[in-house]
């Protein structure tokens, strides 16, 4: 990824207003949606307490068939309706786009670049950074006989070995997305944000000299000498407020930017919270090898708990979090994710 200059500070207020703007008509759209349930109106007066998918009765085709699903079963079939409902209603707005090809150049771009393409069991999956998508392109190569196992150890290749829809004809991509099946991963917007953080500014150095030098020397008084390894949560978030959406690293760049579930209509929609259930889901659908399965966690890997985000949220300004979150409302609402709570009794807890 070629290294560019992050924005100066006079450009910061152009910069958020580039932001507004890349966020498409669907923000406007997206508030009218929105202001139905309060949760635009809980951003501004800051209470941002914890708002999930409403309490509803099972929706029709939901009830239990034999008085043997669990609660949790069904709890999860109510969440997917809610996400389906929630973006059936987003995406079928007259503004917002029906296709790739409405997508400006440059968001198609994105989409295309993070789709990857399996010819020969017919499916396109949206990587999303931050989502287990490492594991997902063993399973790729492993599919394709580039790689003899998910568990063999080393460092991931990114680029090797995948095919990327965005490197096909205009005509090759246009039937692969009408006739394969279609899937992406989310996670909880925070939750994704803080891992990022951790890992690309605690332990990845080219990301602390590219991004982190910077960083500290824009929101730190006296911050020259830093070596960008000791960003704080609260400069990066500030960072990602003065960041344009759409020239964010695709780390820290919304799920909905990445993988536009309105251009792209996705088959399934898993979740890193059920990450090896949706997974085998997919395996299944796809007709997979037996011995292929999802790759267990590796043992060195610190997943982010709630215990700490609840801990790195509570320690950042309302104010941050408050400016920050209508960047990342369109993960928040489609997916059905909660917002931060961060009151006071919470966080005394």
């Amino acid at each position: 990824e070629p290294r560019r200059a992050l924005p100066s500070g006079r450009s910061r207020a152009r910069s958020r207003g580039a932001a507004g703007a890349a966020l498409l008509p669907s923000m406007l759209m997206f508030g009218v949606i929105l202001a139905s349930s309060g949760l635009l109106l809980m951003i501004e007066r800051g209470i941002l307490a914890q708002v999930g998918p409403p309490p509803l009765h099972p929706p029709a085709g939901l009830s239990r068939r034999d008085g043997r699903d669990s609660p949790a079963e069904l709890e999860l079939e109510v969440l997917r309706d809610t996400r389906n409902r929630t973006i059936r209603a987003l995406c079928g707005q007259r503004s917002m786009p029906r296709s790739v090809w409405d997508l400006p150049p440059g968001q198609r771009r994105t989409v295309l670049r993070h789709l990857l393409v399996s010819d020969k069991y017919r499916f396109l999956y949206c990587y999303v950074p931050k989502v287990a998508c490492s594991n997902w392109k063993r399973i790729l190569k492993v599919l394709d006989g580039a790689l003899e196992s998910v568990d063999v150890q080393g460092k991931m290749d990114h680029k090797s070995d995948l095919v990327f829809l965005g490197d096909m004809k205009p005509e090759e991509i246009s039937y692969r997305l009408k006739h394969y099946y279609k899937f992406i991963f989310v996670r909880n917007p925070m939750e994704r944000l803080l891992s990022a953080y951790r890992n690309k500014f605690g332990e990845i150095k080219e990301y602390q000299q590219k991004y982190g030098v910077e960083i500290v020397r824009r929101y730190r008084k006296n911050g020259g000498n830093s070596a960008g390894d000791d960003v704080s949560f609260s400069e990066f978030l500030q960072y990602l407020l003065d960041e344009e959406v759409e020239r964010m690293n695709e780390h820290w760049m919304p799920i909905y930017n990445l993988c536009q579930p309105c251009a792209v209509r996705y088959d399934f929609i898993g979740s890193y919270e059920r990450l090896h259930a949706d997974a085998n889901h997919v395996l299944e659908h796809i007709q997979s090898p037996s011995f292929v399965r999802f790759p267990e966690r590796q043992a060195w890997y610190k997943p982010v708990t709630a215990e700490t985000l609840h801990y790195y949220l509570c320690n950042t300004q309302r104010r941050l979090l408050r400016e920050l979150l209508p960047k990342y409302i369109l993960d928040f609402s489609l997916f059905a994710y909660p917002l931060p709570n961060i009151t006071s009794e919470f966080c005394r807890q």
